[in-house]
């Protein structure tokens, strides 16, 4: 972290200096309202590094674009960052608490609008809307006849991997379908009355559907693999909404073309853009181009936050969403 003479002194007190972190493909729809408070340094398009670069005190990191020590090392001064995901496995949260580094997250942000796409991927994996759509388009209804049946919503076992804000939203949600809800998590949540299991074993196996919600760490890395998906039946459906990297995607192709699981419903993947191909001929699959968080109102909350923790910050107040190092 930066020492007190280094923060007090009047190149950097005074200047309202914003670094943006993002990826090249990444335009912010917001850089015009920031040019208006900030003066903002982007080392893709200013000399990277910047004669600035010693002076920046927080950084805007845009989307999941990395935050690497090498980063991290360019920016002795840093003091905060300012994340606009939900996750946060891109940021070295070990460097950052080593060097006392502010960060803090997307929040609540996103946390309706992901729960609604988890709980749409669900009603259309089980009910087969999206199937029975290319089924009509295709002209199938009068060659074919009737469309094959479908399964019910209500009643479901739902297990949802990360009970924290999506997740008890999601949960919400499918109860008010007549689903059952258990879940897992890194520990038991106070004041919940859903059953909890220890290990995702014990919740696919007492589960219809498996809906991941938890971040990605080296702990949740294929938290759902051949054991988890052999557990889970062939009934089962997985509904991803978390990281790809969640599931192992080459079991979870296996189990689907094999027919050892029902369906899946997925926003995520390991190595997106790129999806499977095995994937695009399985009716009994719904993929969707990792859209879950995008809507209009989610992204004026996201706006809202982070403007008043930028705002915060240079005011020296306490700052929103923000991540609490173990």
């Amino acid at each position: 972290m930066a020492s007190s003479d280094q923060i007090q002194s009047p190149e950097t007190a005074n200047l309202r200096l914003l670094l943006l972190h993002r990826y090249p493909k990444f335009k912010t729809m917001f850089l015009s309202k920031l040019q208006t408070r900030y003066q903002i340094l982007d080392p893709l398009t200013e000399p990277d590094p910047s004669p600035l670069s010693g002076l920046v005190r927080v950084m805007l990191c845009v989307g999941p674009t990395p935050v690497t020590s090498e980063t991290l090392h360019k920016y002795p001064n840093l003091e905060c960052i300012v994340g606009t995901s939900a996750g946060f496995e891109h940021f070295d949260l070990n460097e950052c608490r080593r060097r006392g580094i502010i960060v803090t997250t997307a929040g609540d942000s996103f946390s309706d609008d992901v729960a609604d796409f988890a709980v749409g991927l669900l009603i259309d994996v089980l009910r087969r809307v999206s199937a029975a759509d290319r089924f009509v388009r295709a002209g199938c209804w009068p060659v074919k006849g009737e469309f094959p049946l479908a399964f019910k919503v209500g009643g479901k076992r739902v297990g949802i991997v990360g009970l924290g804000s999506i997740g008890s939203r999601v949960a919400k949600r499918l109860e008010a379908f007549g689903c059952t809800i258990a879940y897992t998590s890194k520990r038991k949540k106070p004041n919940v009355s859903f059953p909890f299991h220890s290990n995702i074993h014990d919740l696919a196996i007492n589960s219809d559907v498996l809906i991941l919600c938890c971040s990605l760490t080296k702990e949740t890395h294929h938290i759902v693999g051949k054991e988890a998906l052999t557990a889970l039946g062939k009934e089962g459906i997985v509904i991803n909404v978390g990281r790809g990297a969640l599931v192992d995607e080459k079991e979870l192709v296996q189990f689907l073309k094999s027919g050892e699981i029902g369906g899946a419903g997925l926003d995520v993947y390991e190595n997106e853009p790129n999806v499977p191909k095995e994937l695009f001929g399985l009716d009994n699959v719904v993929l969707s181009p990792h859209m879950a968080v995008f809507t209009p109102e989610s992204f004026q909350v996201l706006e809202e936050l982070f403007s008043y923790n930028l705002e915060a910050f240079f005011s020296n107040k306490p700052l929103r969403a923000q991540i609490e190092f173990e």
